[in-house]
């Protein structure tokens, strides 16, 4: 399976415009395929990897989209904050306590920082809503990954 966002060149810089820098910032596209037979849902998981080195806890998770029906191929740019999409994906809250997709927001002092997108194709529908935290996500997943494709670009202010 591979995953791409059009608008974000694979390990460049992300565009202002999905980042703390915009007064509103929008996710991006993001595009997959070579989808895994079976698929009957996917998760995608965007995190900054580098945050655990400065507070020494778990990376920020900045978007996680789960049950995304495993038909689709695409998210558009834009995708509306919401705790559930009308398809039925559903959007828990990110490392801020909101719901739906979280910029990039790195500070300026320290070097750029990488925000990875994960995308799951997984063989059911996970049983959670959007309360539901990035560990339950990850414990309901177990045992169902058909396949994992990622993406990764950087950003500091």
């Amino acid at each position: 399976m591979t995953l791409i966002a059009p608008g974000i060149e694979d390990g460049g810089i992300i565009p202002p415009k999905f980042t703390q820098l915009a007064s509103h910032p929008v996710s991006p596209e993001l595009d997959w395929s070579h989808v895994p037979e079976g698929t009957v849902s996917f998760t995608l998981i965007m995190h900054d990897t580098d945050a655990a080195q400065k507070q020494a806890t778990r990376d920020n998770l900045h978007w996680i989209l789960i049950n995304i029906p495993g038909a689709l191929r695409m998210l558009p740019e834009a995708v509306p904050i919401a705790q559930m999409l009308p398809d039925g994906t559903i959007q828990p809250k990110s490392w801020r306590g909101a719901y739906g997709y979280l910029g990039p927001g790195a500070a300026a002092a320290g070097p750029y920082h990488h925000y990875i997108f994960e995308l799951y194709a997984l063989d059911i529908k996970l049983d959670l809503s959007a309360d539901a935290t990035r560990e339950e996500v990850l414990k309901a997943m177990e045992g169902h990954v058909l396949a994992k494709a990622g993406t990764f670009a950087r950003f500091h202010r």
